[in-house]
């Protein structure tokens, strides 16, 4: 099946990844890159969903054309946020316009604007000129379901509440709306009024009272022609004849503005989509403005994996370049080569809702996979967890509910994806490594029991490579040294670097290199096999477990520390 061409509402997109990410994302100069990084994971999610890399990016040349305002002056008109230059757009979100663009073009999407015109009417004219072909429009504006004509190879995505997406095709809008196609809908819409938009309708007519008198008197014309003839039909009481005859000219008006035009010269946009990316230009864009992790997932979803990670900011060069030249602790060299086990490993990370692996819920995931000592390319996942993410988790790692919602996958959706993900590590003989990993594999474990993936905890077990856990590993070869063993303090000792902890592609990364350090620090426990280096940790933590509670006890009588390894008991 040819995959479908995706025609984005672009301004919609970045506006709601603005408006739901937090303005604490920032570049490595300080300016605010949410909406960019933001609009760019959200692209890379629909070439995954929908199996297609022609993209095209509609683009607002007017947000309101002379040519609507002449119509009806209140279109938009309660948006504008500055007289002068007569615009609705932040200045937060103004400067980050052109990396929008920027980032756009390098990754080979077509930026389709027309002189006057506002991204609707482009969206409106692919559609009706592109017939060999299936489009999906993608918008969070329910406007553009005008689009949905029967006849026509046409749906409309938008997101909706808890990071889910709906789409409608034109079959559907009777059973949603009530209607039976796109120009019915849009006579619904002009009567039900959007004060989005500034389009007035008539009031004390609601969605539903407007999908009656449509569905039954057929169009705004013809509901208009009853109310004058005192119908009482279809719902048509008389206090809504009275307000359908006074706002008769305004629901016209309102009618007329959503049409979009379908006559813009859109080849040229059409032909281009689906070009090559400029992987070295996406990645400099990247690396310039601090995305480097959402250029790199939407290179991967394109079919144009980076290679290798984008190059650091020069400071963080500088340190990287300082621990890569420094020895490992215990002697071994950064640069040296790995041997056995860690030849083919893959470190996982995730965050959560909260600490308790019983009742925490994963709202990121990562695995990042080295062969021979080398990072491939990573898998990313941001996952809705359906509740409430605590403030001070939120604190923690950066994800609020709002961003969740906005641009996660939900759990039920995510959850089979990491497991098989994980399991398919087992058949290809690569381990699974991460810091004080129990924590996340319980969690993990949970997770697949509430959402009934597992009938019990231990079930996970079975599905498990042999793990290798950095923290185990740490106490048990350099069990005197003093201070914390907290993933930064650890990676830090065996100069990994960490840029942003509490990240789960960064943790995760961080891990996978300590354990490749740990490797080259005891040849040892490099000549190991996979599964005796698993069992031996079962047994080290047991240790360790015992020795820490026979410490605590010397205060505490009654304090008891758990030993069980790679799962703790959820019971």
């Amino acid at each position: 099946m040819t995959s479908p061409l995706l025609v984005l509402d672009t301004p919609a997109l970045y506006y709601r990844s603005f408006h739901g990410l937090p303005d604490t994302i920032r570049s490595p100069h300080g300016r605010p890159v949410h909406a960019v990084r933001g609009l760019l994971d959200t692209i890379a999610q629909l070439v995954q969903q929908w199996d297609s890399r022609r993209i095209i990016a509609a683009m607002d040349a007017d947000w309101r054309p002379d040519f609507r305002t002449a119509i009806l002056p209140e279109y938009k008109a309660h948006r504008i946020t500055d007289e002068a230059r007569g615009t609705e757009t932040p200045p937060e979100l103004e400067e980050q316009l052109p990396v929008i663009f920027d980032a756009l073009s390098a990754v080979g999407i077509p930026i389709a604007e027309v002189p006057g015109t506002e991204a609707d009417d482009v969206i409106a004219s692919i559609v009706a000129q592109t017939t060999d072909t299936e489009v999906v429009v993608v918008s969070s504006d329910r406007d553009l379901l005008a689009l949905l004509e029967p006849g026509r190879r046409v749906r409309v995505h938008r997101p909706r509440t808890g990071g889910r997406w709906e789409t409608t095709a034109p079959e559907d809008l009777p059973g949603l709306y009530g209607v039976a196609d796109g120009t019915a809908y849009r006579a619904l819409a002009a009567l039900r009024g959007d004060p989005s938009d500034g389009i007035p309708g008539a009031p004390r007519i609601g969605e539903k009272t407007a999908a009656k008198l449509v569905a039954g008197f057929g169009g705004l014309e013809e509901i208009i022609a009853a109310a004058q003839a005192g119908s009482k039909e279809h719902g048509l009481s008389d206090l809504r004849r009275t307000s359908i005859l006074e706002h008769a000219d305004a629901v016209r008006a309102g009618a007329r503005v959503m049409e979009g035009l379908t006559d813009l010269d859109v080849r040229e946009f059409v032909e281009e989509a689906g070009g090559a990316p400029d992987r070295a230009r996406a990645v400099a864009l990247g690396t310039d403005w601090g995305v480097e992790r959402s250029v790199a997932r939407l290179l991967e979803a394109l079919g144009a994996p980076v290679e290798s990670s984008p190059a650091p900011s020069t400071a963080a060069s500088q340190t990287s370049a300082a621990s890569a030249a420094a020895p490992t602790a215990g002697g071994g060299e950064a640069g040296a080569a790995v041997t056995g086990w860690a030849r083919n490993l893959c470190a996982f990370d995730l965050e959560t809702t909260g600490v308790d692996p019983a009742t925490g819920r994963i709202v990121s995931a990562a695995l990042v996979p080295f062969a021979d000592g080398g990072e491939g390319p990573a898998l990313t996942w941001l996952v809705d967890p359906g509740i409430e993410i605590p403030e001070e988790s939120q604190r923690v790692h950066g994800i609020t509910t709002a961003r969740v919602r906005a641009e996660g996958t939900p759990t039920a959706l995510a959850l089979p994806q990491i497991l098989a993900a994980i399991a398919s590590l087992r058949e290809r003989g690569t381990v699974l490594a991460g810091h004080n990993i129990v924590y996340d594999l319980t969690v993990l474990a949970a997770e697949a029991v509430r959402g009934g993936l597992l009938a019990a905890p231990q079930d996970l077990l079975a599905g498990l490579p042999p793990v290798v856990d950095t923290l185990v590993i740490d106490r048990q070869i350099d069990r005197f040294r003093r201070g914390p063993r907290t993933l930064t303090a650890v990676a830090e000792h065996y100069g990994a670097p960490l840029a942003d902890a509490h990240d789960a592609l960064e943790d995760a990364r961080a891990a996978g290199l300590i354990a490749l350090a740990q490797s080259r620090t005891s040849s040892a426990l490099a000549q190991l096999s996979a599964d005796d280096l698993h069992a031996s940790q079962i047994d080290w933590k047991r240790e360790q477990a015992a020795s820490l509670q026979e410490f605590l006890r010397r205060r505490r009588p009654s304090a008891t520390v758990n030993g069980d390894w790679p799962l703790e008991p959820l019971d």
